[in-house]
């Protein structure tokens, strides 16, 4: 059955700021059930820290293992497949829970939370047909990074527009300050099709027809969006078609870039001097990410990261799965490490590496698309827009082969006759 309670997911995707409260504090893992757990999840810091925390509950008769990697979205639905699943918990986040929940390869966790999870805040329950089916415990989002020091020097306000960003980035560029001032995550693939969904949300028009599955983005706003898209690449490096969210970051700490969007999950590292130099670090600053079109709520998709567990497991592996990544996620995981995340835990108060993310809900971003073939399109846009950011073809082009390709799947899928 296809998952199409599209209104319960996406009130799954709360405001940032509303989840920011105080809570109690959380005790030792205290499991003493023997089993397995088998994590999957991305590869960022916060994760890594979390499965580390989970980690920290083995015992002689229970195991932690975890695999955090970039690929976790085409692993987790044939790993999870498998009886038993080859994963106790998959870390999911908004888009890339609709998968599993479609094949039904992750379990509710009602009676779980209920013995186990008394640290969890109402809002970190993520309810999909009444049922709780994922523990939200961090928010995140793609927003403006930019060099304070090199906006000064330029005499440039810190943009708050995609118009502003490039006519500060001509200042910037005619006043000998830097060669190439903006970067975005432009590599043809996920980080490409996500570059287009940030903006487009942030033009306020919909991905799809009303209760239908039919595109509607070959509009004016989907050719404004590939023409700014189009318009920031001349001020970019000639490479520009090899950054993905690591090389961003790659590029930012070397201090070759004054402007970019990016996740709010690597805003720490961006400041950290062991990371990047002492001048990019002391002269980077944060804030929503920009408008766009004179829209008037920041062009990025807000995004929860949470926990699930998988449906194909036993329930004495699924228990404590549960309790070892309530331990990773807890208030003292948090107070150990707040500025790595803009964490959706008690006892969490914002710091500086918090405001772009907040900034974006507080602006009323809208959080990524939960209709069970707004993966179709995403995989259409990573697939059909290389052309057009490689300055090979035109907008009408572009946003015809998305709509061919999209339509093809979405017709193999069944959404569209």
């Amino acid at each position: 059955m296809k998952l199409r309670m599209t209104k319960a997911l996406m009130a799954g995707a709360v405001s940032v700021a509303a989840l920011l409260a105080g809570g109690a504090a959380w005790a030792d893992c205290g499991i003493t059930d023997a089993g397995s757990v088998r994590i999957l999840s991305n590869d960022f810091e916060a994760l890594r820290i979390v499965n580390d925390v989970a980690a920290s509950c083995a015992t002689a008769t229970l195991t932690v293992t975890a695999n955090a990697t970039a690929e976790h979205k085409n692993i987790q639905v044939p790993a999870l497949s498998a009886k038993p699943a080859e994963y106790t918990v998959a870390v999911v986040a908004n888009n890339s829970i609709v998968p599993l929940m479609n094949d039904g390869l992750i379990r509710p966790l009602d009676d779980l939370v209920a013995k186990y999870g008394a640290s969890l805040q109402p809002n970190q329950l993520i309810k999909i047909d009444g049922k709780v089916m994922a523990i939200a415990f961090m928010g995140n989002g793609q927003h403006l990074f930019y060099r304070k020091d090199i906006l000064e020097k330029a005499g440039v306000a810190v943009p708050t527009s995609y118009e502003e960003m490039l006519a500060a980035a001509q200042v910037i560029k005619d006043k000998g300050l830097m060669e190439y001032p903006l970067a975005a995550a432009d590599k043809p693939g996920w980080d490409l099709a996500a570059e287009f969904v940030n903006m487009y949300l942030g033009t306020g028009a919909s991905f799809f027809a009303d209760g239908s599955a039919e595109l509607a983005i070959d509009n004016d706003n989907g050719r404004k969006v590939l023409e700014t898209m189009r318009a920031m690449t001349t001020f970019m490096n000639p490479d520009y078609l090899t950054y993905d969210a690591t090389e961003l970051n790659k590029v930012w700490d070397a201090g070759k870039v004054a402007m970019m969007n990016q996740w709010g999950s690597l805003a720490a590292a961006a400041i950290d001097p062991a990371t990047a130099s002492a001048e990019v670090a002391s002269g980077t600053a944060f804030a929503a990410a920009p408008t766009i079109n004179g829209g008037t709520i920041p062009a990025a998709a807000l995004w929860w990261d949470g926990f699930t567990i998988a449906a194909n497991i036993s329930d004495e592996d699924a228990a404590v799965s549960f309790q070892a990544m309530v331990k990773g996620i807890s208030p003292e995981t948090v107070a150990a490490h707040p500025g790595v995340a803009t964490w959706l835990v008690a006892g969490y108060e914002p710091g500086p590496t918090a405001v772009g993310v907040i900034g974006n809900a507080k602006g009323g971003a809208k959080p990524y698309p939960m209709q069970p073939y707004m993966g179709l399109l995403h995989t259409a846009l990573q697939t059909e827009l290389a052309d057009f950011i490689a300055g090979k073809e035109d907008a009408d082009q572009a946003l015809a082969d998305v709509k061919s390709a999209y339509d093809t799947a979405a017709k193999e899928g069944g959404f569209l006759k």
